[in-house]
């Protein structure tokens, strides 16, 4: 029987590392590693299985130069931090193995330095390497044949981590995705056939994140509604799993922009508690997604804006990802990019370039083009070499943009125009489902106020920059004056610490010495 350590190594900071607002929150991570407590669950009985997340501690090498295996997984803004792992435990004599995302697009990038390497889901080869490992003849790579039946997964082992570190849960109820953008490589690690977990899994796992104390989960899905018919028997699940229990989760995930078509689908969404939706947006720029093979983003009479406009209005908030250094894209594009952020009242936004992933459709188009950087660290942040924009004015656009997105009267204007005169009350989640039990609805009430009050005092006290520091204190003061709802003003108070993060992360990117860091 082996005893394994399992590591998710640090990330780069980054639009959803939320790195700066984790201190305001009163947490060390954001959400813990999806990969690596589902792992430990299909780890047979016997084997002794450890997990450390650099996010959230330091890495205790001297405990992984005693383990018999040390896995490790990562994305490709890991890839930098993982290869140092790699080398110390190399020197210290350590079995490793290594999966995930970057892996399985770039299996050759550490080389010698991995002594099996997993390529794709691990659901099936996890257990063949461990049998294999017992028996003295592990493999130097495994791949699945075929996908996972995801309605054969165990539920995760959350036990083995200590969740108070985490500001937000996370659960997966799908993989796979039917669309065929050119930049992503979703379809390429879990395929374009949507999978889903039955009912009765989802349950268990909402019932062991409400057991260890979450209340705000990420779906982690890259397209929840990619299986709609699917999909619709899950949710009618978990609205009476909340029913039943006072709607002791809210939720955020991620969904594709024809959710704006299908009412009934968003109506179901709300009742389950989904409060936030990350929509793939990347342009304003119809030539550009159709060059990228973003069709649903073009589908049917009404504008993107008015699509996003539909959504805010079922009372869901649109998270968005914009991409900037599509071949259709020329120095009009940061601009468009800052209107449509306006227009469609987005608050938040992730924002990178147009980076090509190996084993992507674009990757293998514009290696063939000729238009790849090789350089694994580029000083222009992305291994695109576009058509119609200068590296530099690409690269300087994209810092201005970020820049400008929170830049904080806009960033708060947004929000006053979602919130406050848009169609968001901040009240439309768990609190409003309760008013058949008052009591209980005054006791969420109040524990919002008291968070709201613990989140801005923390504000007060740690942001240190005067004019920023103000701008909070006038929003929210003002907020208290005219709209004083618990829900809402929680709402603002966690929105000026994520501020936070993407105003210092914006700030530090433009003032970094040496090569750019693309924020996706």
């Amino acid at each position: 029987m082996a005893d394994i350590v399992l590591i998710s190594p640090r990330f780069e900071m980054s639009y959803w590392g939320l790195e700066h607002a984790l201190p305001l929150m009163g947490c060390r991570a954001n959400m813990p590693p999806a990969a690596l407590p589902l792992i430990a669950a299909l780890t047979p009985p016997g084997h002794d299985v450890t997990i450390m997340d650099e996010n959230v501690g330091p890495i205790d090498f001297d405990r992984c130069a005693r383990a018999d295996i040390v896995g490790l997984t990562g994305m490709i803004v890991q890839r930098h931090r993982m290869r140092e792992i790699l080398e110390e435990l190399k020197r210290r004599g350590v079995f490793v193995t290594v999966g995930g995302p970057w892996i399985s697009v770039r299996e050759d990038y550490f080389g010698h330095l991995a002594d099996t390497v997993f390529v794709g889901e691990a659901e099936e080869t996890w257990p063949k390497f461990l049998e294999d490992w017992e028996a003295g003849k592990p493999a130097l790579r495994y791949e699945q044949a075929e996908k996972t039946d995801l309605s054969k997964l165990p539920a995760p082992r959350l036990d083995l981590l200590d969740m108070r570190n985490y500001a937000f849960g996370n659960v997966q109820f799908t993989r796979g995705c039917p669309f065929t953008c050119e930049f992503c490589d979703i379809i390429v690690l879990f395929g374009r056939r949507p999978r889903i977990k039955t009912v009765p899994q989802i349950i268990a796992e909402l019932d062991q994140l409400h057991r260890l104390g979450q209340e705000i989960v990420f779906i982690v899905d890259d397209n929840l509604i990619a299986n709609k018919k699917a999909i619709v028997e899950v949710l009618r699940a978990v609205i009476e799993w909340q029913r039943e229990r006072g709607f002791p989760l809210t939720f955020f995930t991620e969904a594709s922009l024809d959710l704006a078509d299908e009412p009934v689908l968003m109506q179901l969404m709300v009742d389950a508690n989904i409060v936030n939706v990350f929509v793939g947006i990347e342009t304003p720029n119809e030539e550009s997604l159709r060059e990228t093979k973003k069709l649903q983003n073009l589908r049917r009479g009404s504008t993107m804006v008015e699509k996003i406009h539909a959504i805010q209005s079922a009372g869901m908030e649109v998270w968005s990802g914009m991409i900037l250094g599509f071949d259709h894209d020329d120095e009009t594009i940061f601009d468009a990019q800052l209107r449509f952020a306006g227009e469609a009242r987005i608050v938040g936004s992730m924002i990178g370039m147009l980076n090509a992933i190996p084993t992507t459709p674009l990757h293998a188009r514009l290696a063939a083009e000729g238009r790849l950087d090789p350089d694994d660290d580029s000083a222009f942040g992305t291994n695109v070499i576009p058509v119609k924009l200068d590296r530099t004015v690409l690269r300087d656009g994209y810092l201005r943009v970020l820049r400008d997105m929170s830049e904080p009267a806009a960033y708060f204007d947004r929000m006053d125009s979602l919130y406050i005169t848009g169609p968001l009350s901040g009240d439309q989640g768990r609190t409003a489902r309760l008013t058949a039990r008052p009591w209980l609805r005054r006791r969420e009430q109040a524990r919002f106020l008291v968070r709201a009050t613990v989140l801005f005092a923390r504000l007060m006290l740690r942001v240190t920059e005067p004019e920023l520091k103000a701008e909070y204190r006038r929003r929210i003061l003002k907020l208290a004056r005219t709209n004083p709802r618990p829900v809402l003003l929680f709402v603002y108070a966690l929105r000026a610490a994520m501020h936070y993060h993407a105003w210092r992360l914006a700030g530090s990117m433009s003032g970094k010495q040496g090569n750019v860091v693309n924020s996706y």
